[in-house]
This record gives structure tokens, C-alpha cells and sequence, in this order.
């Protein structure tokens, strides 16, 4: 999947109705009249809602006769999922290797310091 789409994804999730919708509709099918009952803002709003989600891919509608009936988008959180996966999986490969790096700068300075403190001793120069 593209960043434009994780873009999409993320963009309709910036929204708290949004999102608060996506939690609603992980019960399953729900007609937008029993959506909009349990949040703070009216069906027309939450129509508007619903579209931003079903254009990025979250949501799917189904008619039941007279009902319009919003369903969670099986794999429609993917694009978001990959581009955390990729994002942090990048993250944690340059915290090891600045681990890594830290790690023999140390073993680099104790391996000379220590030659050092033995020259030191054996010609009887302090420090």
C-alpha cells in the first residue's frame, strides 16, 4: 500500500467522531440513525463521517431495504498497520546500530586506555 493511502487512513482517524464511529461499528452492521443516537454531533454530520471513512477505506454501506447499514472494512486499517510496522521496524534498525556503535567506541576507548595504563606502568611514567 501507498503512503498516500496510510495518508487517507490517517487523515479520517485525526477526527475523534471518526474514530469514536470506528469503535461504534466493531459490534458490526449499524444504520446511521443508531450511530448518530450515541454521539454528540447529528445524522447529518455523522453521514459526512461516514463518507471521510468509506473514501479512505474504513468503512463499507450496505442498504437493507430502507436502512443504510455501516460495516468496519475488513483490512481497511492495513495501510495504517504497514506504515507503523515500516516506521518503527526503521527505528528500531537505527537504534541498533547506534547501539552497536556506542558499544565498540567503548570497547575501542577500554582496549586503549588500558595498553596506555600498561605503557604507563612499565616505563614508570604516571599520569
Amino acid at each position: 500500500m501507498s503512503n498516500q493511502y496510510a495518508d487517507q487512513v490517517f487523515d479520517a482517524l485525526g477526527e475523534p467522531v471518526r474514530r469514536r464511529i470506528l469503535e461504534l461499528l466493531r459490534d458490526g452492521p449499524t444504520p446511521v440513525t443508531e450511530l448518530a443516537s450515541r454521539l454528540p454531533v447529528g445524522r447529518p454530520a455523522v453521514s459526512k463521517h461516514l463518507r471521510v471513512l468509506g473514501d479512505a477505506g474504513l468503512v463499507e454501506h450496505t442498504s437493507a431495504g430502507t436502512r443504510n447499514l455501516y460495516v468496519l472494512a475488513p483490512g481497511g486499517l492495513a495501510a495504517a498497520q504497514q506504515w507503523i510496522v515500516r516506521t518503527w521496524d526503521s527505528a528500531l534498525a537505527s537504534y541498533a546500530d547506534e547501539a552497536a556503535a556506542l558499544a565498540r567506541e567503548r570497547r575501542s576507548r577500554r582496549a586503549g586506555g588500558s595498553s596506555e595504563g600498561r605503557a604507563r606502568k612499565q616505563t614508570g611514567r604516571a599520569s
